[in-house]
Formats: structure tokens, C-alpha cells, sequence
């Protein structure tokens, strides 16, 4: 099966920065319309994070508790996606899922995303 892979996760403390990678396994290239990273907290749903047209030029889209502080990108990719994490808080403690959308519809909503990744854990201290 296709798979996202991510990679980047760890522990860091509070202030501190990761990035994390995702990229499709090696060989699939079908072009996605968008891409996105979610996180999901222990007894919390998954929610969303950052998501990214992967058109050039492409709308980037914050939840508002990350605004100012993650940046994700594409580096010009239609099926990798990276975010920038910067000024953790331990509040950003959660797995991030990197997923990938090609049929189009609500960017925020997980349901809407077709291909994920199998996560990787931020732990902020």
C-alpha cells in the first residue's frame, strides 16, 4: 500500500523547534491537491494544523492555535509536505499525522484526506 512517511518528531523543551518531514514512499507521485499535518492528543479527536494548495503559489492555512509559530511548506513538491514548528509549547505535545488530499473538500476536516502517514510524536516539556 502507498504510504505517507514522516520523519523529525522528538522531545524537545518549551521554546524549542522541530521540523517534520513527510514525503510519499518512494515510487508514487500522483499529484495531490493539498497536504496537511494534524496532531492528536491522547482522549483528544485529530485535528488540524496546517494545510497547503500544492499548486505553485498555493494558499497556506493555520489553526489559530499555531499561527505565527509553524510553517508548513511544500518546497515546490506536489506530494511532500514539511512543517516548521518553532516556539513549542507543551500544549503542542500530541502525533502528528502528515495526509495528503486528492479529491478535494473541507481542508480542515480529516475525513476529506485520503492518504496518511503513520505519525510521529512531538513531546514539548
Amino acid at each position: 500500500d502507498v504510504q505517507l512517511v514522516e520523519s523529525g518528531g522528538g522531545s524537545v523543551q518549551a521554546g524549542g523547534s522541530l521540523r517534520l518531514s513527510c514525503a510519499a514512499a518512494s515510487g508514487y507521485s500522483a499529484v495531490t491537491l493539498c497536504m496537511g499535518w494534524f496532531r492528536q492528543a491522547p482522549g483528544k479527536d485529530r485535528e488540524a494544523v496546517a494545510v497547503v494548495a500544492t499548486q505553485p503559489g498555493g494558499t497556506k492555512t493555520y489553526a489559530n492555535s499555531v499561527k505565527g509559530r509553524f510553517t508548513i511548506d511544500t518546497e515546490g513538491t506536489r506530494n511532500a509536505a514539511y512543517l516548521q514548528m518553532n516556539n513549542l509549547r507543551p500544549e503542542d505535545s500530541a502525533k502528528y499525522f502528515c495526509a495528503a488530499q486528492y479529491l478535494g473538500g473541507g481542508i480542515f476536516d480529516p475525513a476529506r484526506y485520503e492518504l496518511w502517514g503513520q505519525g510521529t510524536q512531538v513531546t514539548v516539556s
